[in-house]
């Protein structure tokens, strides 16, 4: 049985852009340094896999998920960010990441769209895209036919550690369960205090992302800039979808548009990619997406609370979803999950 507060994907399941990443992210990895990226193999790991069931997810749920994995470009314009962008090649070949080092020529080959004062990059051959609306819905839609429950519109009030489960009181009724399931992005750390149990913890970034109206097809891959944030990629509709993490203002606790940051944004995407301002903007959107100290997931079984379980994956929870899904339901039947989840713990 899932508790939703609102409806289906009505939060960063349907918020976030779609992106598939699989390489790893370059503001992380200048602010951090090598180090980090080392600390961060296991979670590279773990993207991999789940991008292999992302493949494989439409057939299986026999609906029409977007998804294309037609590889990323990072891109730099200048010596200094391609100097960081061979020393982050070299980490990801460690962790098993198929990238490469492109040239200005790769680039003008490979992509022939971004601007031409760009220098060089990297291309990862693992990364791609999903629609989020689709694959959150078909997922929901196929869990239902195989036996789940969801409740949506229904608030989570009270949570009891009871002998041998828990007891959630719900705007539903109330709930008796022997296993339970943190998974509520942002708030994955407030469920587990309404349980009185300790965890690493989860916090909220909010964001926002934009979408133009359909256009010809034009950008053919997913793309990264490494001078500012930046994501770009085209959906399968033509509409352009552009975002990168830039901050989204707050209000009453909300997460809300902010105008400084959307047009930070549209004048990035337009100096990597020109021909995107002939593009007309029809809607931009804010969001929270959940975060970790370190950007390492938390998933498992809470210490000193049998029973009750975690499952946080910052910033790429969307690529992460369908191993975390899988790993979780083997954690709560009392499998040995087939992912090392050790540098996971809770």
């Amino acid at each position: 049985m899932v508790v939703e507060r609102g409806e289906i994907g009505a939060a960063g399941s349907g918020a976030n852009a779609g992106s598939l990443h699989a390489q790893l992210q370059h503001a992380p990895f200048v602010e951090r340094g090598v180090s980090w990226a080392r600390a961060y193999a296991p979670a590279t790991r773990f993207l991999l896999e789940s991008i292999r069931l992302w493949r494989g997810l439409s057939d299986e749920l026999g609906t029409d998920l977007e998804v294309s994995l037609t590889g990323g470009i990072l891109v730099a314009d200048d010596d200094d960010q391609m100097h960081a962008i061979e020393q982050k090649v070299a980490i990801e070949h460690e962790q098993g990441i198929d990238s490469s080092l492109l040239s200005a020529t790769d680039l003008r080959e490979l992509a022939p769209y971004l601007a031409p004062g760009m220098v060089g990059g990297e291309f990862c051959a693992n990364e791609g895209k999903a629609n989020p609306l689709l694959a959150t819905a078909g997922l929901a839609k196929a869990a239902m036919a195989n036996g789940a429950r969801i409740l949506t519109r229904t608030d989570l009030r009270a949570l009891d550690g009871t002998d041998g489960g828990f007891t959630a009181l719900t705007s539903a009724g109330e709930i008796r369960c022997k296993k339970l399931i943190s998974c509520g992005g942002t708030e994955a750390s407030v469920v587990l205090a309404l349980a009185n149990a300790r965890c690493a913890p989860v916090g909220g970034e909010p964001i926002q992302a934009s979408v133009t109206e359909a256009v010809a097809p034009l950008i053919g891959h997913l793309i990264y800039y490494a001078g500012q944030p930046l994501t770009l990629k085209q959906a399968r509709a033509g509409s352009i979808l552009i975002g990168g993490g830039w901050p989204a203002s707050v209000r009453a606790g909300h997460p809300q548009v902010s105008g400084d940051s959307l047009l930070g944004n549209l004048a990035v995407a337009q100096r990597v990619v020109p021909e995107i301002a002939n593009a007309r903007l029809i809607r931009t959107w804010a969001a929270y997406v959940n975060a970790t100290s370190t950007w390492l997931p938390l998933i498992g079984e809470l210490p000193g609370a049998p029973g009750l379980f975690i499952g946080s994956f910052p910033y790429m929870g969307f690529t992460a979803g369908p191993l975390l899904g899988r790993v979780l339901a083997q954690l709560v039947r009392g499998q040995v999950p087939e992912t090392d989840l050790s540098a996971f713990t809770p």
